[in-house]
């Protein structure tokens, strides 16, 4: 696919959660494209060719994180961006989703981000500058099917609303905040499950009216967009791409 390309990008500080594999990863290799500064803040990275710093960070710790955006500042500066792309899912139904899964997946997604956004958000406003792009999903805006996961859906749809939440609070001080949420997207993760289970890669294309999973890639270049300034009027937006899975 041809990608579109940022000027205002060029130069300027990033930093990516979860960027060390799925969409985070390849956002940050956007990124460098576009001739931006990478900082990856995961536990581990799957690119050792990656041109980015990193910085070994669980989300889940807010202390850690706290000090990651401290540490980010004092060797460059405030970043312009913030992506937050950590997350896990786990599938079980309602009644036998066991507390621990609940509380892994609520941590990660949803306070994980928050941290993220706090701790960096603070930097940001001082700096009086930046844009941040949470990962949500459609799963935000919808429950799922065949498969269940009501943890994730809840974390989720918690995302898509601290987003707005956050955007509120900080657009009159030039930190925009708007958030993606991908359908279903071919991922490393995504390909495990469905050699275990095919028959919901089957469901999941006969329900996307576009018949296919996106790609990282495609999940890249919205995230690229919100955070440039050819989106400059955007904050608080919810920027669902899924194929068409969610108009029906």
């Amino acid at each position: 696919m041809t990608h579109a390309t940022y000027p205002d990008l060029s130069g300027k500080l990033v930093v990516i959660t979860g960027g060390g594999r799925g969409i985070g990863l390849a956002t940050a290799r956007r990124f460098r494209a576009q001739g931006s500064r990478v900082v990856v803040v995961d536990l581990a990275v799957t690119d050792p060719d990656l041109d980015a710093e990193f910085l070994q960070v669980d989300v889940t710790d807010a202390e850690a994180v706290e000090a990651a955006a401290s540490d980010v500042v004092a060797r460059f500066d405030a970043p312009d961006v913030v992506l937050n792309a950590a997350g896990i899912v786990r599938s079980a139904s309602a009644e036998d989703m066991t507390v621990a899964d609940w509380r892994q997946v609520v941590d990660i997604d949803l306070s994980g981000t928050f941290y993220v956004c706090q701790a960096f958000g603070r930097r940001m406003l001082d700096a009086g500058r930046g844009s941040v792009v949470n990962i949500a999903s459609m799963s935000g805006s919808i429950s799922n099917f065949p498969q269940k996961q009501v943890s994730y859906n809840a974390a989720k749809a918690g995302v898509v609303h601290l987003t707005k939440t956050l955007a509120g609070e900080w657009a009159d001080r030039g930190v925009r905040v708007n958030s993606v949420s991908p359908g279903y997207i071919a991922t490393d993760l995504t390909a495990a499950l469905l050699e275990r289970e095919p028959e919901l890669g089957v469901t999941w294309r006969e329900r996307t009216p576009m018949g296919r999973l996106g790609t990282p890639d495609e999940v890249a270049s919205v995230i690229l967009f919100l955070a440039s300034e050819a989106s400059s009027f955007m904050t608080g937006s919810d920027v669902i791409a899924d194929g068409g899975y969610t108009v029906w």
